[in-house]
């Protein structure tokens, strides 16, 4: 199992090409992944498909990954709040939650490199 999801739940997400995971930690719900290992658009898109989860301020996206999401950013910013820890090299963990007062709303998945 994954270091950041050892006391987590797997579950089933429609739309993620990889595994998902759940877990609570001081009151708030955690959905996370690990897209450490993957290419361009797949962090964005299951980012994507996570915040769809999110449905209020007491729930959280968790995402590790190989680099600061730079191109995810400007596509949620207005009604996300993201922080961000640096992990080893370029590697980062990234939370994600609703901004006071925003309402969640449903992030199209559909995206494509930019490259």
């Amino acid at each position: 199992m994954n270091e950041f999801f050892k006391n987590a739940t797997q579950i089933n997400v429609e739309g993620a090409t990889l595994p998902f995971y759940k877990f609570s930690e001081d009151g708030v719900e955690y959905i996370g992944f690990d897209s450490r290992k993957c290419v361009p658009p797949e962090p964005m898109v299951n980012a994507l498909v996570a915040l769809n989860l999110i449905a209020d301020s007491k729930s959280k996206v968790m995402m590790i990954n190989h680099h600061y999401p730079v191109a995810l950013i400007p596509k949620i910013e207005q009604n996300y709040d993201i922080t961000h820890e640096k992990l080893e090299g370029e590697e980062v963990k990234v939370i994600i939650s609703l901004k006071e007062g925003a309402s969640a709303q449903t992030l199209d998945t559909n995206v494509k490199c930019g490259g």
